[in-house]
């Protein structure tokens, strides 16, 4: 949330006068106008949505209950640990509630509308995720155990959960996984782009992912919505696992179709890497060097490498 505020000279620059002479009415009036927009009362934007902040509210306290102890201010004090876990527990529940009451209207055949139906399923789906947190908490560990064993720089568990961004965007990716399972799919991207925005990863909700995966640094990976990746995957830098270029106006004709590549068990994916396409198979204990472009399948126990670049040294 912005807590900018206006100053004073801002303020009087907005006064009605100046404001009517500027013609900005007039400016509102023509967006509004704007034909190539649905009517005012069926924009989207006029329908109740999840509220950006709450989300953001709900990430970080899914994290804290998540690692109970590691978030928080202060070190936990064992004895009351629990019962602290138990109130943010219920705070999440009631948090969920709401923000998935406010998702439903986005996808349901009544559009727009808040019925008694949207409650029931929101309190039913909420309930659902928190029974799911340690089932879900159980493969977060197991990321993070990869993290430890595939990276030499990483002392100990505690500076992967509280620094390492790929741990962060793969917890709230597994969160909001649950939610996409659960049939829920506005408030799961919000909380993917969460991560996007914070890290610079962007895992899409709906794609399928294994355990002891590890993305290391991390900055510029794309994971697309149709994604499958196997057990004990390790992705660099910049890698894209996207789709193949589509024709114009082609989204409801692949949108539920699978678009974006297999990745089998055991692969190695270094920096800078993209793979796209539905069909592409990468196979099991393959390694894709850096750089590399691919839009075929590879076969398992497969290397596949850029030809070393002509480097020209020149003396100064």
């Amino acid at each position: 949330m912005s807590t900018y505020r206006m100053t004073q000279a801002e303020k009087t620059l907005s006064d009605p006068p100046v404001f009517s002479e500027r013609g900005f009415p007039s400016v509102a009036r023509d967006l509004l106008r704007e034909p190539a927009l649905p009517r005012p009362e069926e924009k989207e934007a006029l329908i109740p949505r999840p509220n950006p902040e709450a989300v953001i509210h709900l990430a970080d306290t899914l994290r804290k209950i998540i690692f109970p102890g590691y978030l928080g201010s202060g070190p936990p004090d064992p004895e009351s640990l629990e019962r602290k876990l138990e109130l943010e527990i219920q705070g999440l529940y009631n948090i969920l509630v709401e923000q998935i009451r406010l998702s439903l209207p986005h996808e349901c055949r009544f559009r727009g509308r808040l019925c008694n139906a949207c409650l029931d399923r929101s309190h039913d789906q909420a309930f659902a995720l928190i029974r799911s947190l340690p089932v879900t908490q159980a493969l977060i560990y197991k990321d993070i155990q990869a993290a430890y064993e595939g990276d030499p720089a990483a002392k100990s568990y505690t500076e992967i959960i509280l620094s390492y961004p790929g741990l962060l965007a793969i917890t709230l990716y597994r969160l909001a996984q649950t939610l996409h399972t659960l049939g829920i799919r506005l408030l799961p991207r919000m909380i993917t782009e969460y991560a996007h925005s914070r890290t610079g990863i962007d895992i899409h909700p709906g794609a399928q992912i294994g355990e002891h995966f590890f993305i290391d640094h991390g900055t510029g990976v794309v994971i697309g919505e149709t994604t499958t990746i196997g057990n004990r995957v390790r992705l660099y830098q910049g890698v894209t696992l996207g789709a193949l270029s589509l024709p114009p106006k082609a989204g409801d004709l692949f949108r539920n179709k699978k678009r974006h590549p297999t990745i089998e068990d055991d692969v190695i994916i270094y920096a800078n890497a993209t793979i796209l396409g539905g069909e592409t198979v990468i196979g099991a204990r393959s390694v894709i060097g850096g750089n590399v472009w691919l839009t075929e399948s590879v076969p398992p126990d497969t290397k596949v490498l850029m030809n070393r670049p002509d480097l020209i040294y020149l003396e100064n």
